[in-house]
């Protein structure tokens, strides 16, 4: 499945982008997205951790479906449906609460980009249903929460 290009219908104000620069080979880091065994072991937050309900090789079709815990123990039910996987270079999937027809499931691509001295760029892009969710979602913090989501995936990549 090929997935429509961004921008293509002027989604800008429905777009929230993170990009880091991550000190590990881009094969690497696609695997910290891709296999459930290290995904969940640094997804979410700081504080947060991920309690596995169901999963699957990252294909397209795949679901995965989670609870993302709150250092306060409060569950948000999650699940994503991967949409494009092309290794090493990019991932597209739906991401919301663990419902059929979620109203607020947001879409994700992610990118991997080797710099010449074996760093990886990784780009995430959110593509929410609205300019309002959009709004909201950065309203909560959803922005340095991706930022520590990050922070976390790096550490682990690293041993920390």
């Amino acid at each position: 499945m090929v997935v429509k290009a961004a921008y293509a219908n002027a989604e800008h104000d429905r777009e929230i982008v993170l990009s880091r620069v991550i000190d590990a080979p881009r094969d690497q880091v696609f695997r910290a997205w891709v296999e459930p065994k290290r995904m969940f072991r640094w997804f979410g937050p700081r504080g947060f951790r991920c309690e596995v309900r169901q999963e699957s090789e990252a294909t397209v079709g795949a679901v995965w479906r989670f609870d993302m815990i709150a250092p306060n123990g409060h569950r948000f039910d999650s699940r994503m449906v991967f949409l494009e996987v092309i290794p090493n270079e990019r991932l597209v999937l739906d991401h919301g609460s663990d419902k059929d027809d979620d109203p607020n499931r947001f879409r994700v691509t992610i990118t991997f980009d080797q710099q010449s001295d074996g760093k990886t760029v990784l780009t995430l892009r959110q593509l929410h249903p609205s300019k309002a969710q959009r709004d909201g979602t950065i309203g909560f913090g959803a922005v340095e929460l991706g930022y520590q989501t990050l922070d976390k995936m790096d550490e682990y990549l690293h041993g920390h």
